[in-house]
């Protein structure tokens, strides 16, 4: 058997096929490198080979190297085959070496070459110039880009500004028209019967204030004669216990005083039932500052220490709080009734009227009524003439539209003179 590759011991072939002695490669006539040859009786056409000269990485005798290198290459691995037939050990050893060899001179010719372009593309100066402008290019391009960005974060904080700036337009004209609808709601929604309601729990609570005032007063051991005679000098009083409404027309006339009607909304203190969750709910409300100055104006520091055996409340209300005691408590939800009575009057109607009755007044069923309940029904006399008169007022009046709610007063009888 024949191996792969070895075709003829005959040396011929190996001359034509790798070149001559003298260098002359493709046969021994390379004059003519198409004509036909031939081999053990065999035409042979050879093809013309096309070699590209590229003079600026190769020259002629790397070329001639080159393929000197590749034919030798060739010569050892025919005999490399050769020694498989017959089998010699000691050939086929030589000749795998001599393969080697050539394969390692072929790796160093192409490692040679590879060092030559990587070195003429660095040394090429039209290269980096062609770099250079591409750069150019690039970096123009570069420029123009953060321009066009910084145009456009300028751009972005003009329209900001315009932004909040409309915002701030449309939260103050939202504002505006919520307040012009809750006036038109409260006057759809409040009527003159909730005022009536709003009145007599303003009187009531005014009445639940003086109750434990009283009665403080009694434990810290104040004369409630000496007190009542100077809140109200030389009141005739039906009996003792009267004295405890000189102390309701003193919390009243200290509630009232500089009251002046104004619409605004009450809503926020309506919906709470303890008027103490408003305040600290909103403690810079406009309730909770009437809070602390109607306490201020109401109660005495020389009450309060006599009360407390110290001014700590007072302190709290000062700073701007609220506390939590039974009698800041009664105190805060007759302020929140006097709020909503002084709050709701010209949302009903914008003419409302508060007033007051004088001392000393003849007593009209019309504009006033007697805070005891036994007189309820004051009898004038045949002249027309009310046989009583006022001690003094407890509740101012009001008139919202063409409802009229009365004063109350606290009546003492007329004395006729019986000399005529």
């Amino acid at each position: 058997m024949r191996s792969i590759g070895v075709l003829s011991n005959d040396h011929r072939y190996q001359n034509n096929l790798i070149g001559n002695r003298d260098g002359t490669l493709m046969g021994e006539d390379s004059s003519d490198a198409t004509e036909e040859t031939e081999f053990d009786g065999e035409k042979i056409h050879p093809q013309p080979g096309v070699v590209r000269s590229k003079s600026n990485m190769c020259g002629d005798k790397d070329i001639v190297e080159l393929f000197s290198t590749v034919s030798a290459l060739k010569l050892a691995y025919i005999q490399l085959q050769q020694a498989h037939i017959p089998y010699d050990p000691d050939k086929i050893v030589a000749a795998d070496e001599l393969v080697v060899v050539q394969l390692e001179a072929l790796r160093k010719f192409k490692k040679a070459f590879k060092g030559k372009r990587i070195l003429e593309t660095k040394l090429d100066p039209s290269r980096f110039d062609c770099l250079r402008s591409e750069i150019d290019v690039f970096e123009k391009l570069l420029e123009n880009l953060k321009s066009q960005n910084r145009d456009k974060d300028a751009e972005i904080v003009r329209l900001q500004q315009e932004l909040y700036d409309l915002d701030s337009g449309n939260m103050a004209l939202a504002e505006k028209i919520r307040g012009k609808s809750l006036e038109r709601e409260n006057m759809r929604i409040l009527n003159v019967s909730m005022f009536e309601d709003a009145f007599r729990r303003a009187s009531k609570s005014i009445h639940d204030f003086g109750r434990p005032i009283i009665s403080l007063m009694q434990t810290s051991g104040w004369d409630l004669n000496l007190a009542a005679k100077s809140i109200e000098n030389g009141v005739d009083y039906a009996k003792r216990s009267d004295k405890k409404y000189a102390f309701e027309a003193y919390i009243a006339r200290r509630m009232f005083h500089g009251l002046s009607l104004k619409s605004y909304n009450v809503d926020d203190v309506l919906r709470f039932d303890d008027p103490i969750d408003s305040l600290i709910e909103n403690p810079s409300s406009e309730f909770a500052n009437f809070c602390g100055k109607k306490y201020m104006f109401v109660v005495h520091p020389m009450m309060e220490m006599s009360f407390f055996r110290n001014l700590d409340q007072r302190m709290l209300v000062l700073s701007g709080k609220h506390p939590r005691t039974p009698f800041y408590q009664i105190f805060a939800r007759m302020a929140k009734w006097i709020w909503i009575l002084q709050g709701i009057a010209t949302s009903i109607d914008p003419n409302s009227q508060i007033f007051s009755v004088n001392r000393g007044s003849k007593f009209s069923d019309v504009y006033m009524e007697s805070v005891e309940e036994k007189k309820e029904g004051v009898v004038v006399s045949d002249g027309g003439q009310s046989n009583f008169k006022v001690e003094f007022m407890v509740m101012p009046g009001f008139r919202i539209g063409s409802t009229l709610l009365k004063s109350r007063v606290y009546l003492s009888e007329m004395k006729h003179s019986t000399g005529k």
